[in-house]
């Protein structure tokens, strides 16, 4: 996978195609990650007949007039759709009976489908609830409510997010009064990602409130007659 910087103009992704295909690469998959200010991101899937042609891979596509990579990593199946994954998440995540299993599957899910290294899921709306769930590489509790604190009172003030924010991506679950909060390391999150992470925030929050009416129900049985 090979994470790009293009000149959003016609032909540019083709003269990029062209270069791959100068080393025997094969574009088995495209995703365009972000467009604006004339620049677009995108990230190709390239088959490759010898690991050892990366480097000259990069350094051809480079040649392309206003192309930058910003980022190179292997992936186990060049041939693999993501839209699947994303699927079988959605789900997981839906088909969670109980409130754990439900947490359980966004920290097992979610890192995959979005990109990310850890996530997790973090109380604010203040009743004291800390983290809920979240992976072995994440960041403290502490960490993570000043992150959230600082990144809330930018956005109410109108202010960029802290610059700490570029590989770092948070959405709110609004009805249940938490946040999904997902990082890596040296990679800005691009707006189709956000986008992403912000669809995946409204199917956990709806799928756990249909678990907290679900228990009330249960809890009391004539209030829900």
């Amino acid at each position: 996978m090979i994470r790009l910087w293009l000149p959003d103009r016609p032909g540019a992704l083709g003269q990029v195609a062209s270069r791959i295909g100068a080393v025997r690469g094969d574009v088995v998959g495209i995703d365009i990650l972000e467009r604006g200010g004339g620049q677009a991101v995108d990230e190709l899937v390239v088959e490759l007949p010898d690991p050892s042609l990366v480097d000259l891979l990069v350094s051809e596509v480079r040649q392309v007039d206003g192309v930058a990579v910003e980022e190179v990593r292997h992936i186990a199946d060049a041939r693999h759709d993501p839209r699947v994954d994303v699927l079988e998440a959605a789900a997981q995540l839906v088909g969670a009976t109980q409130v754990d299993a439900l947490l359980a599957a966004v920290v097992e899910h979610a890192p995959r489908v979005i990109g990310a290294r850890w996530v997790a899921v973090v109380d604010i709306d203040g009743q004291g609830r800390g983290v809920l769930a979240a992976s072995d590489e994440a960041p403290s509790e502490a960490w993570l409510d000043a992150y959230l604190a600082g990144s809330r009172a930018a956005q109410r003030e109108g202010a960029p997010a802290p610059a700490a924010g570029s590989d770092i991506v948070w959405a709110p679950l609004a009805g249940s009064g938490l946040a999904l909060v997902l990082g890596r390391d040296d990679m800005p999150y691009r707006a189709r990602e956000r986008r992403q992470v912000a669809a995946l925030a409204r199917v956990i929050d709806t799928r756990l409130r249909e678990l907290h009416r679900a228990r009330s129900r249960a809890h009391h049985p004539s209030a829900s007659a």
